[in-house]
């Protein structure tokens, strides 16, 4: 089966960094478990495909109160950002 790498943004990364340990914690193991299908739902985080006009598609993560949003390209899974689900997907418009 063909491994997929998890790449975070800079914006990602920022985004992380802000949040408490036990946060950071469990959307760093959510992502991780991308690495092996970045496509199919898993215990303790849902993926869905979003709606957009964009190449290539993109995909939310959903674990506890955040969303990881990111898009595969070659085996790569490139997480652009980490939203609380509160901010929703204004940031799409």
């Amino acid at each position: 089966m063909t491994r997929y790498r998890v790449l975070l943004s800079q914006t990602a990364v920022s985004q992380l960094s802000l949040l408490d340990s036990k946060q950071k914690k469990r959307i760093k193991d959510a992502l991780m478990s991308l690495d092996d299908d970045p496509f199919r739902r898993r215990s303790g985080s849902d993926i869905k495909k979003l709606v957009t006009p964009d190449e290539p598609s993109l995909y939310r993560l959903r674990s506890g109160d955040y969303r990881a949003i990111y898009f595969v390209v070659n085996h790569e899974v490139k997480v652009t950002e980490i939203i609380h689900r509160s901010k929703g997907y204004k940031w799409l418009e």
